[in-house]
């Protein structure tokens, strides 16, 4: 099992690897005065046409626009982050749902950005995305701060997350292309990072974001907790993912200086990783110890240890239902950390149906539960009412 489990993570990690495209044509010629109109979270700063393919070729029956768009850093400050809005071209009238996607991890290079491989067929979560599509919704899928902008990603950094999949969410609605209603039903998905960011912004909803008509949150594989996660994995199969991890928190607060903390060993493969894509900072991580790849462990220092704790999740109940899921067997997020998730938000009187997946490890997590998850969220458009299972 645990072989099969390496295997999927290194196929997966090799197919979003190659969602190394390039953009479309660059949107910023085609900003003038809306870029400087720009000035609330959410506003469209550019827009430009682009495609949406699953796979290279495959045709949707769809438009998409590669926008920018204003968004809030984790300190408060504004900044840009570009994404995709995703229109299906199927006559619908009336209010047509919206889906705020925020995909897994695909890397810190710019050219893994969701929106640079849409075009071309190779943005992997893609396949998941069209399913949304085919049921009439319209997907609005950022990109994340940093990734396909300028700056650094800011890799798990939650508090950044989750304004960008809100203000992706406002973005789409407010570009008039896309022809949305301002009072839309919004839907919030991810999974992994995507899960993160999600559940970031199911925590948000009320204080940064209340104009949207939010009915729920489908978030799943949450790294609620990033110090368990980063201790889960140390030495282990995700050990890239936690330097990727300590390269986004530094992006997000330089006064941590990462550098001084790396070996040579170290400032090699960060280098690498800050241009390529997952499958190659997977492998090249792969079962390193921080100890390898340091003079001193930051995760231990009490400035690394505030802002790692600033991501976690459960400390504010979501104003909007949730359905939160997460396999026993995952092989890089502790199912412990998602059934805390679930216990904290249970015990602030959210509104949670929590689903524990007995043989899903992380890869099969987000495809086995992506129907079901898409089905609680039509629920949630339909008005159908939900209590979770809280007190089951």
């Amino acid at each position: 099992m645990r072989l099969r489990s390496i295997a999927l993570t290194a196929v997966t990690a090799l197919a979003v690897s190659l969602g190394a495209g390039t953009a479309t044509a660059s949107p910023t010629a085609a900003a003038g005065p809306r870029a400087e109109a720009a000035k609330s979270p959410g506003d469209v700063v550019s827009s430009a046409p682009t495609s949406f393919h699953p796979l290279p070729g495959q045709p949707t029956n769809t438009k998409a626009w590669h926008v920018t768009y204003r968004s809030t850093t984790a300190k408060g400050t504004p900044n840009v982050v570009s994404g995709t809005v995703i229109v299906p071209q199927d006559g619908r009238k009336g209010p047509r749902p919206l889906v705020t996607y925020a995909v897994g991890t695909v890397g810190l290079g710019d050219q893994c950005a969701p929106s640079a491989g849409f075009p071309y067929g190779t943005t992997l979560e893609a396949n998941l995305i069209q399913q949304l599509t085919l049921r009439g919704w319209a997907v609005a899928v950022t990109d994340y701060e940093g990734l396909g902008t300028p700056g650094e990603h800011t890799y798990t950094v939650g508090r950044a997350e989750g304004h960008a999949v809100l203000d992706a969410a406002r973005a789409a609605l407010r570009l008039p292309e896309a022809g949305l209603s301002k009072d839309a039903p919004v839907g919030i998905m991810g999974y992994s990072q995507g899960g993160q960011a999600t559940s970031w912004a199911a925590e948000l909803h009320d204080s940064y974001a209340p104009e949207l008509n939010l009915k729920g949150t489908a978030t799943g594989g949450v790294p609620a907790d990033l110090l368990k996660t980063a201790d889960y994995n140390n030495g282990g199969i995700g050990a890239g993912l936690v330097l990727m991890a300590a390269v986004g928190q530094d992006a997000a607060y330089p006064e941590l200086g990462l550098e001084r903390y790396l070996n040579d060993k170290g400032r090699f493969f960060i280098n690498l990783m800050r241009e390529r894509c997952v499958g190659v900072e997977a492998v090249a991580g792969l079962f390193k110890k921080i100890s390898d790849v340091t003079v001193r462990n930051p995760l231990y220092e009490a400035d690394w240890q505030r802002v790692l704790r600033s991501s976690d999740l459960g400390r504010h109940a979501p104003d909007r239902p949730v359905y939160l899921y997460h396999g026993v067997i995952d092989e890089l997020i502790p199912y412990e950390v998602g059934t805390r998730l679930r216990a904290d938000w249970c015990a602030k009187d959210a509104t949670v149906q929590w689903k524990s997946l007995p043989l899903g490890e992380h890869v099969l997590g987000v495809i086995t539960e992506s129907i079901p998850a898409a089905n609680w969220l039509a629920d949630r458009f339909a008005g159908k009412p939900t209590s979770g299972n809280c007190r089951a």
